[in-house]
């Protein structure tokens, strides 16, 4: 049987060693940093939504910790900060603060030949104020299966996850995710990635998914420091129309 799974992923992902996504993708990759090494992600980006006459904008800064337990295993922390406006009948709503944290750890269970599995569990923690819309009030749960492969200069990773999204706001509490991302590397230090993906809205009256596109480009300035830039689209109604991600990343 497990033989039988194994040769499903595969084919699923070997369409196309660990590869490393990065900011801007939303889809991650199996790449662990190594025994005792860290990572620090300073990541923002600007969404700009209209409908039916309401529009919002948010700003979001997050900052992200992970750290190497072991050469397979990390431990992620991240800490949201978000502004929230939004403008509608004339009248405007103002909301900012820290968001709800994130705990995370990442295990690659299964890695041959270049193609690799992990399994990432995780919680977070209600730190944002709900009544201002920075956070669900409680805590949450979630379980992602992450597939990558790399076929130089490309890499794949998809992506599939639960969440359990308990909340004192009234919205869905099973929530699910599905993405894909692909990168290339047209130079030495540059990337230029794709990602595409959807995932179940939180809003308990809205059959359709949160489906997007993304596009970017990931410099290295140096062999342990990216600096990055992304747009992501929205594909349906629920979805953000579009989002500008930027994001440096540090590995020491």
């Amino acid at each position: 049987m497990f033989k039988q799974i194994m040769l499903v992923l595969t084919i699923i992902v070997t369409i196309a060693g660990t590869a490393f996504a990065a900011h801007p993708l939303i889809t991650d990759d199996t790449g662990t940093q190594g025994k005792g090494k860290f990572q620090v992600e300073l990541n923002g980006g600007y969404g700009h939504n209209r409908d039916d006459g309401k529009t919002t904008r948010t700003t979001q800064i997050s900052t992200t910790l992970t750290y190497g337990f072991s050469d397979i295993i990390d431990v992620i922390v991240s800490l949201p900060y978000q502004q929230t406006r939004v403008e509608d009948a004339g009248q405007a709503i103002k909301g900012a603060g820290i968001s709800d944290m994130t705990i995370e750890s990442k295990w690659r269970f299964y890695e041959k030949e270049g193609l690799s599995f992990d399994l990432k569990p995780g919680v977070t923690l209600p730190t944002g104020n709900e009544k201002k819309g920075l956070g669900s009030g409680r805590a949450t749960y979630h379980l992602f299966f992450i597939a990558s492969n790399e076929l130089k200069p490309w890499a794949f990773h998809v992506n599939l996850g639960y969440v359990r999204n308990e909340n004192n706001i009234g919205e869905t509490k099973n929530l699910w995710h599905a993405s894909f991302a692909t990168t290339i590397d047209i130079a030495e230090n540059l990337k230029v990635v794709g990602n595409i993906g959807a995932e179940r809205d939180t809003d308990r009256n809205l059959n359709i998914p949160d489906s997007f596109v993304l596009g970017g480009l990931i410099y290295s300035v140096s062999k342990n420091f990216d600096i990055d830039l992304g747009i992501k689209g929205g594909i349906t109604k629920p979805e953000t129309d579009y989002t500008v991600l930027t994001g440096i990343t540090w590995k020491f």
